[in-house]
């Protein structure tokens, strides 16, 4: 048995720089990958996938990111994921669980990599880098440690929803602006976030931040001490701050 980590990925800054003809939108974003990790305990006899962890949503099929790891790479394996970082909420959770079987098996290029999804290239190389195009352009950083807390909802956006909302407000003649392009169509697709956000503003003001498409939210640097995480009643459900840091690329 072998145990692998599959790191958060945090979208640090995210830029939508063209929307292509094919449909798919260009962006130049920086990533990093945090300390708050899923892990796979990897059985090179073995031929399943299990799921431990409060996320009993996530599919086991051939869907899941891990099966189609093990598909491109040729490989079988039995591997029991221990998730504990929320599906759909923008931190990468499957690409990086994805990223970590490519790992395992010697790794792939950035192009049979980006046939994952677009951020399981970055999640393959991991540590801080400028990820360009649609995320097959990796380019690696110098490593910076940041304190990080993030902002978990329990609650999604749907991805593809939100670069339609985000083409749709281009029609309208609204110009991309922020940290983040994608905020303003997140906020549009999921109304909750938008609340939640605001009522953070309230007290953190200008500090808080989309990570990527998802749910998820961040702040730089730690709000408490000596806590790693806890909970608070939002205005659209439980809100749970977890405290954590940017880890570098693994040797």
């Amino acid at each position: 048995m072998r145990e692998l980590l599959a790191p958060a990925k945090l979208t640090w800054f995210l830029e939508v720089t063209r929307r292509r003809d094919d449909g798919f939108h260009e962006l130049r974003s920086e990533m990093v990958t945090l300390e708050f990790v899923d892990r796979l305990d990897v059985d090179e006899t073995g031929d399943y996938l299990r799921l431990e962890g409060p996320f009993s949503a996530v599919p086991l099929d051939e869907h899941n990111l891990v099966t189609r790891a093990l598909a491109l790479v040729g490989r079988r394996a039995g591997v029991t994921l221990h998730k504990i970082i929320p599906p759909g909420g923008g931190l990468g959770g499957g690409s990086s669980n994805a990223a970590a079987i490519l790992r395992w098996a010697g790794g792939v290029s950035n192009e049979a990599a980006l046939s994952l999804g677009g951020d399981v290239p970055f999640c393959q190389v991991g540590g801080r880098a400028l990820v360009e195009g649609v995320g097959e352009r990796v380019t690696s950083l110098p490593f910076e440690p940041r304190d990080v807390t993030l902002v978990l909802l329990d609650f999604g956006v749907n991805t593809s929803e939100c670069y339609q909302a985000f083409d749709e407000l281009l029609q309208r003649g609204e110009k991309p602006k922020g940290r983040n392009h994608l905020e303003a169509a997140a906020r549009l697709v999921e109304p909750r976030l938008g609340e939640t956000m605001d009522w953070l503003a309230a007290t953190l003001g200008d500090r808080v931040h989309l990570a990527g498409s998802g749910s998820t939210l961040f702040v730089e640097g730690h709000l408490e001490e000596g806590v790693e995480t806890w909970d608070v009643l939002g205005p659209e459900g439980v809100v749970q701050f977890r405290q954590t840091i940017t880890t570098p690329r693994e040797a």
